[in-house]
């Protein structure tokens, strides 16, 4: 077994490695640039679209404003509150600036995989709308690389019970034991109870949760954080400054901070800012291709919101509040460190409201990953296969809360990663698509001036 595990190690080591992150800044780049500027153009009317897409016409499943909460329902969770965390602990406070042009670029990236997950899509037996990597790698590449397809749809059902099953019910359970003493076994059992409820109504169920729990959650973090820097407001152009300094030069060391190279700051900023907003791993597009709209433009247009709400508002708030707080050279890391400043800076209120929020942002991102891996399981056994594994996600929810997960987080963690390379093969492949439908559709005059 130890055999293996070192093997899944070294593996591990080359899929986060600095060519798999070059491949997913680059193909993002090459994305923003193809298109223009597009998506950093048009933010604006992303979130036009994403208001109006509350009540949107067209053929799917769920409104096109659930169909990004259900999204990030999957993204925002432990990557925004640990992860920001052990970026700047491992990178130092440059690490954020490089999680925020993974975000810009990455923009570009989330857009062209909705654009591709609707225009692809199908309608499957059971008259559900269908999509994500598997379904534009065949329909769009052809039969002969539909194996592409099958190797995405095996990784991401695997890795969905590490990083969006076990992984978060830890978490959860992690985070209620240590601040208010319930057992480990409890919070899985009520967590299982929970997700088994929501799941029994299938994607129209967690597209409402998703739609009601996640911006509640998000606005109560995000409105915390902003009262913490608007408390600390003089600080805040320092913090600012220290982002960017040590973005291009090292952090030297500092109280409990070990120091950090440039490199660091690049890698860990990187690596975090795609681990929390997934932009390349083609995850979100099975979401998106779900949406009740009449274009897949328009349905783009909102799923890249995702990763700008994700990364560059949730994860930086969480960044500036450790930086803000110092609390970044006290020697904590990840969920502990994040809470840390919380409470340094919000005493008696901050760390509970980190716990209650990543509480809630573990739970739902159990429920967007749940969908993500029945739709990969659909995909490879039909609909058959669909009920066996919603129990089998159930199942796995308190053995996640009460069991160490190194093993499986590390597993996880390298499918998760491997689920990036037929995505982004067929984003390239594709990107021509892509931006003749972008071309075609803001030629419309009436598209263009909104």
């Amino acid at each position: 077994m130890e055999t293996l595990l070192n093997g899944v190690r070294v593996l591990n080591g080359y899929v986060w490695g600095a060519p798999m992150l070059i491949a997913i800044l680059a193909t993002g780049l090459y994305l923003t640039v193809r298109l223009k500027l597009m998506p950093l153009r048009r933010l604006g009317y992303g979130f036009r679209m994403l208001w109006a897409g509350r009540r949107a016409a067209g053929a799917g499943d769920i409104s096109s404003f659930n169909a990004l909460m259900t999204a990030l329902s999957a993204t925002i969770g432990t990557g925004n509150i640990a992860g920001v965390a052990t970026a700047i602990v491992l990178g130092g406070p440059g690490a954020l600036f490089w999680m925020w042009c993974t975000a810009l670029v990455g923009m570009a990236t989330k857009y062209a995989e909705a654009v591709l997950a609707v225009h692809y899509r199908e309608v499957d037996k059971a008259g559900q709308h269908v999509g994500g990597p598997m379904f534009y790698i065949r329909n769009g590449m052809g039969a002969r690389w539909a194996w592409l397809g099958t190797l995405f749809a095996i990784f991401g059902a695997i890795a969905g019970f590490g990083i969006g099953n076990t992984v978060q019910a830890n978490s959860v359970a992690d985070v209620l034991e240590s601040n208010f003493a319930v057992p480990a076994w409890l919070t899985g059992l009520i967590l299982a109870v929970l997700v088994g409820l929501v799941l029994i109504g299938g994607i129209r169920r967690i597209a409402e949760v998703a739609g009601r729990l996640v911006p509640f959650m998000a606005i109560a973090y995000f409105g915390g954080g902003l009262i913490i820097l608007a408390a600390n407001a003089p600080q805040v152009p320092t913090a600012l400054a220290l982002v960017l300094e040590h973005a291009f030069s090292p952090a030297a060391a500092t109280g409990g901070f070990a120091g950090a190279t440039v490199w660091a700051a690049l890698r860990y900023g990187v690596a975090r800012g795609i681990f929390s907003n997934e932009a390349g791993l083609g995850s979100a597009p099975i979401a998106h291709a779900a949406a009740r709209t009449d274009n897949p433009v328009r349905q783009g247009v909102v799923a890249m919101l995702g990763t700008f709400l994700d990364t560059i508002v949730v994860c930086s708030v969480t960044g500036l509040v450790i930086i803000v707080s110092g609390a970044w050279t006290s020697g904590e890391n990840g969920a502990a460190l994040s809470s840390l400043a919380f409470e340094t800076a919000l005493p008696g209120f901050g760390g509970y409201l980190v716990s209650f929020g990543l509480a809630i942002f573990a739970f739902t991102t159990l429920l967007g990953w749940s969908f993500y891996g029945e739709k990969c399981v659909e995909y490879l056994f039909g609909l058959r296969a669909v009920k066996p594994f919603r129990v089998i996600w159930i199942i796995a929810v308190p053995i996640g809360a009460t069991q160490s997960l190194d093993a499986v987080w590390l597993l996880a963690d390298t499918l998760n990663a491997m689920m990036a390379l037929p995505n982004l093969i067929a984003l390239l492949v594709l990107s021509p698509v892509v931006v003749a439908l972008t071309a075609r559709y803001f030629s419309d005059d009436t598209n263009a001036r909104a």
